[in-house]
């Protein structure tokens, strides 16, 4: 495929991203989670940022704290000085971006935008660290992937949103369809199945490569569906069972180390 467009995607490919830090495997969106998966030698985390009501931008997937920590309400009503409280699964503090930005200077986030609020403070935090080439923007809004778009400008590595997830599809099955995937995207970042059935083909692989974008596929946690997307030519696998991706990725032969 053509070369990456973007800092965040150089390198080869399949690439291996630790989905909220392995969260079958560990603690999701904790330290101890990241640590282990950079100890394994990932250089790509992936990750979930919501906004305080204060403005601290936070990793931390749900927009409440009842499911994985001992305090409840939603995060962007309580001030960091309450979330900052809260122990996620009893014991972990939760995480300031920054401090993940600064943990390590060499490794990479994929970042899923939870909010809409979301996005200045995430814009002032990666300006004021440096992190612009390190970082993928995602979202399940359409809305929210365009705004990226604009606070960041071309630069930024995104994903594309739904719509174009659901045009590069139809555009693998029809040509004439090519021109409603919009760009630029470096990447395009699909769930294993949607609607029950498998999403991610060969049609699908060769219509995003035919555009420069590459094919990341969300949660992959078994052998099986692993060797399913490395097969087709996949160029990026999420999982909350990193352990197990880099043990297959070793015995393909396929595995990057930091």
């Amino acid at each position: 495929m053509p070369p990456a467009r973007f800092a965040f995607l150089e390198g080869e490919t399949p690439l291996a991203m630790a989905h909220r830090g392995g969260a079958i495997e560990h603690l999701e969106n904790t330290m101890p989670a990241f640590e282990a998966c950079v100890a394994l030698g990932y250089r790509y985390l992936e990750t979930d940022v919501r906004v305080t009501a204060d403005g601290v931008p936070v990793v931390f997937h749900d927009p409440t704290l009842d499911r994985v920590t001992d305090r409840t309400g939603r995060i962007e009503h309580l001030p960091w000085a309450e979330v900052a409280a809260a122990r996620v699964g009893g014991r972990e503090p939760i995480l300031r971006l920054e401090e993940l930005f600064g943990a390590w200077p060499d490794v990479r986030f994929n970042l899923d935008i939870k909010a809409a609020g979301v996005l200045a403070p995430l814009a002032h935090t990666v300006r004021r660290t440096g992190a612009a080439d390190r970082i993928c923007l995602g979202s399940f809004s359409d809305a929210r992937i365009a705004a990226a778009r604009r606070v960041f400008g071309p630069t930024v590595c995104t994903s594309l949103g739904p719509r174009g997830v659901a045009a590069l599809r139809l555009s693998s099955y029809s040509p004439r369809a090519a021109g409603l995937v919009r760009l630029p995207a470096g990447c395009a970042q699909v769930p294993l199945q949607l609607g029950g059935r498998a999403l991610v083909d060969e049609r699908f692989i060769a219509a995003a490569h035919a555009r420069g974008l590459q094919v990341h596929v969300w949660t992959v946690d078994t052998v099986e569906e692993a060797t399913a997307m490395l097969d087709l030519g996949v160029d990026g696998i999420m999982t909350d069972r990193p352990a197990l991706l880099k043990g297959l990725l070793e015995d393909r032969g396929q595995w990057k180390p930091r």
